[in-house]
This record gives structure tokens, C-alpha cells and sequence, in this order.
């Protein structure tokens, strides 16, 4: 197998599949990041005098190259080759000659490594972050259409008080702006730049660390060639805990789906075909979607405890089982863009019960309301409380089914313009 790191001996292929494990497969995720991370560290080096003016042409030209076939698809990892950092210099080396072995100098495979992930995780953040924007949006749309429809409120999950299908949606939609300030902290902590670190330890040659900041669009650098390495595990766990945020908020939202949709309730309902049946009981319209995400998002919610296993117990510098936190985190990625876009093409099918109250189950929610206006209307609210409290024991409470919420965030004033504007702060990044 062609390595970077070869010195004339060769591992057992047997080491090599266990030290390896799936990395190579994980590893062309981050192919582009490779090449644009070389490109701006080539540039650099032609700034110092490591590389001249025309082999830094030479080497651009080839990465380009290399960076088409990567967009188009036709670019591959070779079965011999160790990792997507070696199939690039290995190609540019075949293609170039002598040249090709140019683009390592100054750095290591370690800061090469922490750039791509680096690089790639925050593009992976703004996704997250458009994703999030849309069913924001989605949801902020449909407090607004349904704002005047009530809905049981729930405590102990016994009927509580009057809501709104306004405040439900309007509520998920909020704290979507809280899991945005997770996103965005993430990013500010991805965004500082690692390649000059070396090893861990610097470098000998007069890097110029400022230079590959500007050119790939990192707010700073990882000033302490130490602290670069130590952020290896502490990016990812970042980006975990984020997604674990907006995990827990489309977890909840997926388990009040899968109640609000059982007929018992028959608060919300989806087309047909967003529903499964039953191989025996032909009535069934189940909340299988629902119920993956509610699965899925505890498997995410999972991932930063999983990183933060993986790398307690390390001391500074680099170990190979840092290699492992792509297996953890990559997938997680992936379930999170999943479970994003389907809860906005599911709730953006929703069909809401407009006729939830005409049912007598959900009079006694209003036992507050009658409280509220008969200390408004001067009784103390220790003998309010008491006298409804005893209409209702004996059978004689009568619902008054009107409403009139009107301070900041509740039924009758969502702020879901405030709320936005919040959104759109938080979302800049």
C-alpha cells in the first residue's frame, strides 16, 4: 500500500486492514477539501521561497485538475493507496514528476488532516444551517395560518390548558433559533485554522500561517501549534453537540407528532402515503417516519458522548484513534440532513383538526380561564380556585371556550416576527 509515511518497511496486511478500517471510504468526502487546502499551502510556499514562481503554476494546474475529476465524479481512491491525501500527491507526482513530492513540505500529515475536516465540517454547517432555515420557515408559516385554532395543552400529559396550533408550531420554531446558536458556536469554533502546526510542534521553514488563514477563509488561526492538534476531537465534539441540540428539538417534535396523530387525540393528520399500514389490521395509518426520527435523533443526540469517550482519556498531541471520529461523526451527519428534510416535507403535508374543542373532553382546559375572570372581577384567587375547582368535582362546571392571551408569547401574540429577525442575527455565519 503507497503511504505517505513509508521509510522502506511495510506494515502486514493484516495491520493495515485494522489501522485502516473504513477510512479510505470516509476519506473521499473530504478529496475537494484536500486539494483546496494544498492549493492555498502551495501558494504560501512560493511566497516564502519554497516552491518558484512557475512550479507553484505547475502544482496549481495539476490540483485543478485533480479538483475537476473530484466534481465530476470520475475521481477514485486506488486499492493500494492509503488514504485520499497520499492518492492526491501520488497523482500529482505521476502526472508532474519530481514536483508532485513539493506540495508536503512545511506541514504534516496531521495539520493536512485537521484542514480538510476542518474545511469540510464548516461547509457541512452551513447546510445544516439552510436546512434549519427552511423548516423554520416551514413551521413559522404554519403558526401563522393556524393561529386561532385551539388545542389542548398538556401537563403530566393530562389536559392542562387552551393552546394553539399558533403557539405549537410557533414554539418548535423558537427553539430552532436556540439550536442556530449552537450551529453558529460550532462554526466559530471549526473556524480557525490549523494548517502550519505541523506535527504538533511547528516547523523549522518561516511558514506564513496569516497567508493560508486569508486564503481559506478561516477567522483566524489555531495561534499554538499544540492547541491545533489538541482541537482534533474538540471540533468534532462541537459539531456533535450542535447536531445533538437540533436533535432533541425534532425529537420532541416527532414525539408530539406520533401523539397528536393517534385517533385517540385526531389532532393532525397526513396524507395516506406519508403513513404506514399493518400486514393484519387494514385501518392502520401509522407514524413510522415520525418514529424513525424520534429513533434517529436519540442516536445523534448520543455522538458527542461518544466522541468525548474516544478522546478523555488522550494526552496532547496526535493517536490514532483520532482516525475513528470520522466513523463516528460522518453517519451522524447524514442522519441529521435526513431527519432536517423530512420533517419539513412531512409537516409541510400537515393536516390540523379545526373542530378539536367541539368535543366536551376539553372543557375543563378552560377551568383557568373561569378562574382568571372571576379574579379579574374581584373575587380573591384562593376562592376562585376553590368554588370552580368544586363545580368541577360536582359535575356543574360550564366551559367559556373564549380566549384572551395577549401578552408576550402567548396565544394571542406569537412574536413570531420577533422571532425571525432573532433567526435571521443568529443565522449569520
Amino acid at each position: 500500500m503507497a503511504t505517505l509515511w513509508n521509510k522502506g518497511t511495510e506494515a502486514t496486511t493484516m495491520v493495515e486492514d485494522f489501522t485502516v478500517c473504513g477510512d479510505r471510504v470516509l476519506d473521499l468526502r473530504l478529496a475537494k477539501y484536500d486539494v483546496i487546502g494544498s492549493k492555498a499551502h502551495i501558494k504560501m510556499l512560493e511566497s516564502i521561497g519554497l516552491l518558484s514562481a512557475e512550479e507553484l503554476v505547475t502544482l496549481t494546474d495539476g490540483l485543478d485538475q485533480i479538483l475537476a475529476e473530484i466534481e465530476e465524479g470520475s475521481f477514485v481512491l486506488e486499492d493500494e493507496v492509503e488514504d485520499i491525501h497520499s492518492q492526491v500527491e501520488l497523482l500529482l507526482t505521476r502526472r508532474l514528476g519530481d514536483i508532485g513530492k513539493k506540495i508536503h513540505s512545511g506541514r504534516s500529515r496531521n495539520d493536512q488532516v485537521l484542514v480538510d475536516l476542518k474545511l469540510y465540517l464548516r461547509d457541512e454547517l452551513k447546510t445544516f444551517r439552510d436546512e434549519t432555515l427552511q423548516l423554520f420557515n416551514t413551521l413559522q408559516s404554519l403558526s401563522e395560518k393556524y393561529k386561532d385554532v385551539l388545542v389542548p395543552g398538556y401537563t403530566h400529559e393530562q389536559i392542562a390548558m387552551p393552546s394553539s396550533f399558533g403557539l405549537w408550531f410557533g414554539a418548535y420554531a423558537e427553539n430552532l433559533v436556540d439550536d442556530m446558536y449552537m450551529l453558529a458556536a460550532a462554526y466559530r469554533v471549526i473556524n480557525r485554522n490549523p494548517l502550519g502546526s505541523a506535527a504538533g510542534y511547528g516547523n523549522s521553514f518561516p511558514l506564513d500561517r496569516q497567508m493560508t488563514t486569508d486564503l481559506l477563509g478561516f477567522d483566524t488561526p489555531v495561534y499554538n501549534s499544540v492547541a491545533a492538534q489538541l482541537s482534533r476531537g474538540a471540533s468534532e465534539r462541537a459539531v456533535a453537540s450542535a447536531l445533538g441540540s437540533l436533535a432533541l428539538t425534532l425529537n420532541k417534535f416527532a414525539a408530539d407528532c406520533c401523539m397528536y396523530m393517534c385517533p385517540n387525540y385526531g389532532f393532525i393528520s397526513f396524507p395516506a402515503e406519508l403513513t404506514t399500514g399493518s400486514s393484519i389490521m387494514p385501518h392502520k395509518k401509522n407514524p413510522d417516519v415520525w418514529e424513525i426520527m424520534r429513533g434517529h435523533c436519540n442516536r445523534i443526540m448520543a455522538c458527542e458522548n461518544e466522541i468525548s469517550m474516544l478522546c478523555g482519556n488522550l494526552h496532547q498531541g496526535y493517536h490514532r484513534e483520532f482516525q475513528l471520529l470520522k466513523d463516528v461523526l460522518f453517519p451522524v451527519l447524514e442522519l441529521m440532513h435526513q431527519c432536517l428534510q423530512m420533517a419539513d416535507y412531512m409537516i409541510s403535508q400537515v393536516k390540523v383538526n379545526e373542530h378539536i374543542l367541539d368535543s366536551s373532553l376539553y372543557d375543563t382546559m378552560f377551568t383557568v380561564e373561569e378562574v382568571n375572570r372571576r379574579v379579574l372581577a374581584g373575587m380573591p384567587f384562593r376562592d376562585a380556585y376553590r368554588t370552580v375547582g368544586i363545580e368541577v368535582n360536582e359535575g356543574k362546571f360550564v366551559a367559556d371556550k373564549t380566549v384572551n392571551h395577549t401578552h408576550i408569547g402567548s396565544i394571542g401574540n406569537l412574536c413570531n416576527k420577533q422571532i425571525a429577525e432573532l433567526m435571521a442575527k443568529v443565522s449569520d455565519f
